[in-house]
């Protein structure tokens, strides 16, 4: 009696591991077929420069988990079976860089070594459709704006533009749709992630060539902004520092930088991608319109060219803290803007106001004449 039943006991124990294993098995894709290799389009690379900084065998990943997440599978077999490692580096690039995944959680599931990709999503996935077709209507109005413009330049400022004065920054974490392209656009309400992921998106429907960086600002905050490729060169963009939430005013100081100004205030995080260089200042909003300025002579000749051109908003970039200080003592303090408006021109009844808005850490002032 004691033999049978410890062979019955050896069975029950011995099915149940089994059945264990099996389990893990089915869970992590171990005896299934990995799929052949893949990747995106020469199309679709275009306007993925994150993706060109991956492997070939990172982007038959990425490819594979681009697929299966815009079919909206919960779990998706890789063509190769990777470490953990490698699955965040090409997962957590994915998630940034695919504005249109707004249905994508916030966390994801990674192990030691991974054959099968499961994903969380952020909804219901019988409500996608419908989100999916809001997102798309949003893009296509949005489009009816930004389309109008020609040139590189002159689209990512309509793109900078459009996000500004039709969402509004909610600051925290991530609460429902904030950090994607869907709150920005459709929701109209975003945290600075929404703004970049939106941009990307809508940079990418205009033939432009963009990137989401993330990082922290030089108050040691988590941060999301933009690189762009404009004629031929990468500029910084921080389309979330534009927005003042103030009617249609819109910022310039991180308007197309270059690393010297802006890696001042923004640090990259380059742990799963590297970001782009940027050298170039031709487009700089500032030094294309002739406001950056390097002595109280020529701030004065900018503010005379842009009230001739009919221009009561001027925002200027001093060169260095020093020539701010001065164009502040003189032209503020000491009153000479209204002498020198009234000089050149100008006429003011008794309510006549000149105000100013500052980002004292960028030298940048903004001149609003009343």
């Amino acid at each position: 009696m004691g033999k049978k039943f410890g062979a019955i006991m050896a069975a029950i124990i011995c099915t149940a591991g089994a059945a264990a294993f099996a389990k893990y098995c089915q869970t992590y894709g171990i005896f299934k077929k990995l799929p052949e290799a893949s990747y995106l389009s020469e199309e679709e690379e275009a306007s993925r420069p994150a993706y060109r900084q991956l492997s070939e065998k990172e982007k038959a990943v990425y490819e594979a988990l681009y697929r299966g997440i815009s079919d909206k599978n919960e779990f998706i077999l890789l063509p190769y079976e990777i470490d953990g490692d490698t699955y965040s580096r090409v997962y957590c690039m994915l998630e940034k860089q695919e504005g249109r995944f707004f249905y994508l959680g916030s966390s994801y599931y990674t192990a030691d070594k991974l054959r099968e990709a499961q994903i969380v999503y952020r909804d219901e996935l019988d409500k996608a459709d419908a989100k999916i077709a809001e997102l798309k209507k949003a893009e296509e109005k949005a489009m009816d704006y930004i389309g109008n413009y020609s040139g590189d330049y002159n689209k990512v400022m309509a793109i900078n533009d459009y996000i500004v004065k039709n969402c509004k920054y909610v600051s925290g974490a991530d609460v429902e749709y904030s950090p994607t392209a869907y709150g920005c656009l459709v929701e109209k309400t975003a945290n600075c992630e929404g703004y970049a992921k939106a941009f990307d998106m809508l940079a990418a429907d205009v033939g432009l060539e963009s990137q989401l960086i993330t990082g922290i600002t030089d108050k040691g905050e988590n941060h999301a902004w933009n690189q762009v490729k404009v004629d031929g060169d990468w500029y910084n963009i921080d389309v979330t520092w534009a927005d003042t939430d103030d009617g249609d005013e819109v910022r310039r100081a991180y308007f197309l930088c270059d690393d010297t100004d802006f890696c001042k205030t923004h640090t990259a995080d380059d742990k799963y991608m590297k970001p782009m260089e940027c050298t170039a200042v031709k487009y700089n909003y500032y030094i294309k319109n002739g406001l950056y300025i390097d002595s109280l002579d020529e701030a004065e000749d900018a503010i005379l060219k842009k009230v001739k051109a009919g221009d009561d908003e001027i925002e200027l970039k001093f060169t260095d803290d020093t020539l701010y200080a001065d164009f502040k003592q003189k032209f503020i303090k000491d009153q000479y803007i209204f002498q020198l408006l009234t000089d050149n021109g100008r006429t003011f009844d008794s309510d006549m106001t000149v105000s100013i808005t500052e980002g004292e850490g960028d030298r940048c002032i903004t001149l609003f004449i009343g």
